[in-house]
């Protein structure tokens, strides 16, 4: 975090045209612009790296900024701007990062960029998204990094990309003073303190609920209320464990998601077994409460009779 200071300005801040690179990159609409002339001069903006074959962190990460910038509302492309830029030049063109957008329902003042692989790597490393595990051989292992700040007053402040989306909009909120003036709770409010989330809740709401919901509708992926029941146990624990192994294999079930749900491709969780128990055990707890009240209502038609 370069700056903490919501709401200050800096004067001759450091972090300005002498510091970031003013290279050439063309959007999701084939649009050249220059990064810090056009994209983040005396502007709020959200920055993160992706590339659209990845089988790693990126799905996830653009599913939970997705849901950000439908928290954040009308502020994006207003008084912030997302961008995602892709550290995989050579496939991610700007027809590919505009299917791409599509598929996780991206919507207006966030733009995907390309560009040449010199000018990304420089934007990237002057942004701090760069990680020790990044390369070209390795991109996998780029870090989910969203780096958040305003480049005329000087604040930056470095978040995970993959966090829960209500904090990130509630932290970006507040960073820049968004949130001054609004009421808030106070202890007398509080009637009870609520209850922590299970294990299987907690992998739920991290890996599961940017896509997913138990019992709300399909939503970027299919709804899971009775997953169990329409599907064998076996096969989903292999599927939620390496998605990626299962569509490349052929698997039926997973080309015919697959191509469902627009080729948004589910990332590999790398869960163990135990993980696996408990986040299944939630969804299974999470689709029979659905079930009570048909049930109760099912028990007083046949009581009437």
């Amino acid at each position: 975090m370069l700056s903490t200071v919501p709401g200050a300005a800096f004067a001759g801040s450091p972090w300005g045209a002498d510091y970031f690179p003013n290279v050439p990159l063309v959007n999701q609409d084939g649009v050249v612009v220059h990064f810090y002339d056009d994209l983040i001069k005396g502007k709020t903006v959200a920055v993160n790296l992706i590339y659209t074959h990845c089988t790693g962190t990126c799905p996830l990460e653009t599913a939970k900024m997705a849901q950000v910038q439908k928290l954040l509302g009308d502020k994006v492309g207003k008084d912030i701007f997302f961008y995602s830029i892709s550290i995989d030049p050579e496939r991610d063109t700007p027809e590919r990062l505009k299917e791409y957008a599509a598929r996780y329902h991206i919507g207006p003042g966030w733009q995907f960029f390309t560009g040449k692989t010199a000018d990304i790597a420089q934007v990237a490393n002057k942004l701090g998204l760069s990680g020790l595990t990044d390369g070209a051989g390795n991109r996998d292992g780029h870090q989910p990094t969203l780096m958040v700040g305003n480049e005329g007053t000087g604040q930056w402040m470095r978040n995970s990309a993959v966090d829960n989306p209500q904090f990130l909009a509630a932290t970006i909120s507040s960073f820049f003073g968004w949130n001054a003036g609004k009421p808030k709770n106070d202890y007398a409010s509080l009637t009870a303190v609520p209850a922590a989330p299970s294990k299987g809740g907690y992998l739920f709401q991290t890996r599961c609920a940017a896509c997913h919901t138990i019992g709300k509708g399909d939503a970027l992926g299919p709804d899971l209320a009775n997953l169990t029941k329409r599907r064998s146990r076996e096969w989903v624990a292999r599927f939620i464990i390496s998605p990626t192994k299962m569509l490349a294999a052929g698997d039926p079930i997973a080309k015919e998601l697959f191509s469902k749900f627009h080729g948004v491709q589910m990332p590999d969780h790398g869960m163990n077994q135990e993980e696996m128990d408990e986040l299944l055990q939630y969804v299974e707890v999470g689709s029979g409460k659905l079930q009570a009240p048909k049930a109760r209502a099912a028990a007083a038609r046949t009581a009437g009779r």
